[in-house]
């Protein structure tokens, strides 16, 4: 077993590590990236079949980097996305040491001390870029759930021919819920869909991408001293977009056209009954007047801009004003519904993180990506520093940051 230092060492391979270490070289600060399996290890195995990036392939910027294919307004396959960061990876020769798990991190002299399967490092900062979807979150209530009914998470999911025939329940309507609904859908299953929070999103407007005009407004570079509340602006729903060749749109009316059942949130299970809010109304009223705003807002600008000769016209706004009835309970059994499939969001777990820097709910405390502990930083975070901390595109601006704030703590010469 090996012992090394180094000034810094970034634990994760994904975007938000390549790009940190990009950043990182940018400043010559020695260091390492760790990644227990291949450089994006997630994007290879924890993803379906069939799905692209939300973002147009213009919009996968990193430092150093931007997307040079055929078709920069498309949306990228699981394959192509792996095969960009890889490449990106060989361009920068980044320092990683793949098929390496960390056991422990923990304070040391000077430092930290970063324990693997593969030997012991020894470092002055430690950026945990282990990523934002990290363990799929399965709530309680799955628990009583009778034991003939498959619980499926999105990270395990590859295709319906994974599940049994029959009817699926899809718990969360945000971008993998509507997804994973409509994809099953059409392989015959009948699907209900459970509805809470969500963000209802056309894939184009005025004849453009959605995430253009969000980019050209300067939606995504929005900072925490731009909103009124960051942990609200945190917690937003992710957006029900879909990436396809024919740049369709994917939302629930769409859904319902074509026969999926729509219900309230999921609020409980007793053994194969699962009971329903009365929300569904509340919740795509609220979905439909944040589209409408956002519409509003895209119009306001291109007066601003005077880009109204060069983008198509206003495009009537479209509520979804009918629901079809909600039921308040289902029989899984009696309905012949034999999958549950939890598309409920991703929680964070650190159980080699032997710092203390994690709240109440085990997440990691941070300002901007800056912990408590001197020298510790987290990157990848839903709106770390940016509305768009998240995306490929995002990490990158992040990473400059605190590239910048670890060069800072870098000692001082004496003349």
């Amino acid at each position: 077993m090996k012992a090394s230092s180094t000034d810094t060492i970034v634990i994760g391979g994904g975007q938000a590590g390549l790009a940190m270490s990009r950043c990182l070289s940018d400043l010559r600060i020695d260091h390492v990236v760790l990644e227990r399996g291949r450089v994006a290890e997630r994007w290879r195995s924890e993803r379906w079949d069939s799905l692209r990036l939300l973002t147009p392939s213009w919009q996968s910027r990193l430092p150093g980097r931007r997307y040079s294919g055929p078709d920069p307004d498309g949306y990228m396959t699981m394959g192509e996305v792996v095969g960009y960061l890889e490449s990106y990876a060989r361009s920068l020769d980044v320092p990683v040491e793949t098929g390496t798990t960390v056991q422990s991190v923990e304070r040391a002299p000077g430092g930290y001390r970063v324990t693997t399967d593969r030997g012991t490092w020894k470092s002055r900062n430690v950026v945990i870029a282990t990523g934002y979807c990290d363990v799929p979150h399965v709530p309680e209530m799955g628990s009583r759930l009778p034991s003939d009914i498959l619980q499926m998470v999105p990270s395990r999911y590859r295709n319906p021919d994974q599940l049994p025939e029959g009817g699926v329940l899809v718990v969360g309507a945000s971008a993998s819920g509507v997804q994973l609904t409509d994809e099953i859908h059409a392989s015959g299953r009948p699907v209900t869909l459970t509805v809470g929070r969500h963000t209802r999103m056309p894939r184009r407007y005025r004849g453009r991408d959605i995430l253009w005009w969000l980019d050209a407004m300067g939606v995504f570079d929005e900072s925490a001293n731009d909103v009124y509340d960051i942990e609200v602006s945190r917690r937003q729903p992710s957006l029900q977009l879909v990436g396809r060749p024919d740049h369709a749109t994917l939302d629930l009316p769409l859904l319902q056209g074509r026969g999926v059942r729509l219900t309230g949130r999921a609020t409980g299970v007793d053994g194969s009954r699962v009971s329903f809010a009365d929300d569904l109304v509340a919740h795509t009223a609220a979905a439909d007047a944040r589209l409408a705003r956002l519409q509003q807002r895209i119009d306001a600008y291109v007066a601003e801009a005077g880009l109204a000769g060069t983008v198509g016209p206003p495009e009537p706004f479209v509520p979804f004003l009918w629901p079809a009835p909600s039921p308040a309970e289902i029989d899984l059994r009696t309905e012949g519904i034999r999958t549950v499939l939890w598309a409920t969001g991703y929680r964070r777990r650190y159980p080699w993180l032997q710092v203390p820097v994690l709240d109440a709910r085990g997440e990691i405390r941070h300002d901007g990506g800056v912990t408590p502990s001197p020298g510790l930083y987290v990157i990848g975070y839903n709106f770390l520093r940016r509305r768009k901390s998240t995306f490929i595109d995002g990490v990158g601006d992040d990473a400059r940051d605190l590239a910048a704030h670890i060069a800072e703590r870098r000692p001082r010469a004496v003349a």
